[in-house]
C-alpha cells in the first residue's frame, strides 16, 4: 500500500511529492489508531497513557540531563561531554522518555498532553 511511485529512468514516476504524502498519512493514521486503542484499553484496565515529547532526547544525558548536539557522537554512540556517561543512543533516549513520562508533574498530564524532558533539580 505505501510503495514506491518513482519508476525507471526512461520513465520517471508520476506524483512522487503526492505519493509520499499519502505513505506518511497511512502510516499516521496507524499510529493514530494504535493510540486510541492503547488508551481505550489502559482506560478499561484502570491505566492512562502518558505522552511524552521525543524532541531533544537523543541528544539530552539520562544521567546529568546535559543537553549538547555534541553528546551524540554519531548515529549508535552517545558520550555526555558534561559527565561522561557512555551508553548506545538508542538506550539514552529511551531512559530520557522513560524518565519523562514517570516524573511526578507528568501524571497530570495524560493523552491529551505531552511532555518535554525537565529535570527535577
Amino acid at each position: 500500500m505505501s510503495a514506491s511511485a518513482k519508476g525507471t529512468v526512461e520513465e520517471p514516476g508520476k506524483n512522487v511529492a503526492r505519493k509520499a504524502g499519502l505513505n506518511r498519512s497511512i502510516r499516521a493514521a496507524a499510529w493514530y489508531r494504535f493510540e486510541r486503542l492503547l488508551t481505550y484499553k489502559l482506560a478499561f484496565l484502570g491505566g492512562t497513557v502518558v505522552k511524552v515529547d521525543p524532541r531533544y532526547t537523543s541528544v539530552t544525558c539520562s544521567k546529568c540531563g546535559s543537553r549538547d548536539k555534541a553528546n551524540r557522537e554519531n548515529q549508535a554512540k552517545f558520550l555526555c561531554l558534561s559527565c561522561g556517561h557512555a551508553d548506545h543512543a538508542d538506550v539514552n533516549a529511551a531512559v530520557n522518555i522513560l524518565l519523562a513520562g514517570t516524573l511526578p508533574s507528568a501524571a497530570s498530564e495524560t493523552s491529551g498532553g505531552s511532555r518535554g524532558l525537565e529535570r527535577a533539580a
